[in-house]
C-alpha cells in the first residue's frame, strides 16, 4: 500500500491526486488530527510524531511513505530517511522543481505554517537552484485550523487570506508555492486573493507526479503495492465536523476509524 500521513484532513489532498492519478493502488492514510497542527509546535516534537506517523503506517502494511505535511518535509525528512526503510516521499522538492519552472520574474512567494516558513527549507532550496531568485515568504497560521473547523468558505477566512495574501502581492510575486497540505481546500479563495496572474505550485499535485514517475521507474517497487480500492483512513482523533470535511476533500464518502498513537 501507498502510506501517506499528515498532521491531521490536508493529507487528504494528496490522496484525492492519488485517486485520480493513480487509481489502481490501495491506500493507507493516517491524520493526526488528536495533535493538529504541527506547525506551531518544537523541531523536537515535529519529529518524534512524524516517527510515529510513519512507523504506524507500516505497520498497517505501507511500502512506500509520503509526508503529506510540509512542516514535516521541512523539518524531518532527513530523520525519518535515515530510520525507515521504505522510499519516502516529500512535499518540497518537487514544489520548488515546479515553481522555479514556471516563475518569468523569478519572483516566488511561499505561504506555509511557522514552523516551515522558519526552517526555510522552501528558501533554501529555492536559492540552491535559482540564486537569482527573490522568495517572498509568509506563516499563515490559523488557515490549518480554518481548514480543519471546514470553513472552507467563509467571509471570515476570505478576510484572513487577504490579509495574509497582502505582503505577497505588494512584492509582485508571479508564482506562488501553496506549502502546505490544508491550503489546496482553500485554493479557489487563495487564486482570488492573489491575482489572476499569478501562477499557483500545489505541492499535493507535485508530489503525486514524483510518485508516478518513480513507480514507472522502479519496477520491484511498484510490483510490491496492493491494487484494490479498500482503501483504510485512520486518525487520532473524530470530530463531529471531520466525517464532513474528509467527504468534501475526497469529493466522496469515506470510513474513518479512530486509532490512539501513544506510547
Amino acid at each position: 500500500m501507498i502510506g501517506i500521513f499528515d498532521s491531521g484532513v490536508g493529507g487528504l489532498t494528496v490522496v484525492r491526486e492519488i485517486f485520480r492519478r493513480l487509481p489502481e493502488y490501495k491506500i493507507v492514510y493516517f491524520g493526526d488530527t488528536a495533535r493538529t497542527p504541527y506547525g506551531n509546535k518544537s523541531k523536537e516534537a515535529i519529529i518524534k510524531y512524524a516517527k510515529e506517523d510513519a512507523e504506524f503506517l507500516l505497520s498497517k502494511g505501507a511500502k512506500i511513505i509520503i509526508i503529506a505535511c510540509n512542516t514535516v518535509s521541512a523539518v524531518a525528512t532527513d530523520f525519518l530517511k535515515e530510520k525507515i526503510k521504505a522510499p519516502v516521499f516529500e512535499v518540497i522538492t518537487p514544489a520548488v522543481a515546479e515553481a522555479i519552472k514556471l516563475t518569468a520574474r523569478k519572483k516566488i512567494g511561499i505561504i506555509g505554517t511557522r514552523a516551515t516558513i522558519q526552517s526555510k527549507g522552501y528558501e533554501n532550496l529555492i536559492k540552491k537552484d535559482s540564486p537569482e531568485a527573490k522568495v517572498i515568504s509568509q506563516a499563515c497560521p490559523l488557515l490549518v485550523p480554518l481548514v480543519e473547523e471546514g470553513w472552507l468558505d467563509d467571509s471570515e477566512t476570505k478576510r484572513i487570506v487577504k490579509r495574509y495574501l497582502q505582503p505577497l502581492k505588494n512584492s509582485q510575486i508571479d508564482t506562488l508555492i501553496l506549502g502546505c497540505t490544508h491550503y489546496p481546500a482553500l485554493k479557489e479563495i487563495i487564486r482570488h486573493r492573489a491575482g489572476k496572474k499569478v501562477k499557483i505550485v500545489d505541492s499535493a499535485e507535485e508530489v503525486v507526479k514524483d510518485l508516478e514517475i518513480f513507480l514507472k521507474n522502479n519496477e520491484k517497487v511498484e510490483k510490491s503495492l496492493e491494487k484494490g480500492s479498500d482503501h483504510k483512513f485512520y486518525v487520532s482523533d473524530i470530530t463531529p465536523q471531520l466525517p464532513k470535511i474528509a467527504e468534501k476533500l475526497l469529493g466522496k464518502t469515506v470510513k474513518l476509524e479512530a486509532v490512539s498513537l501513544d506510547r
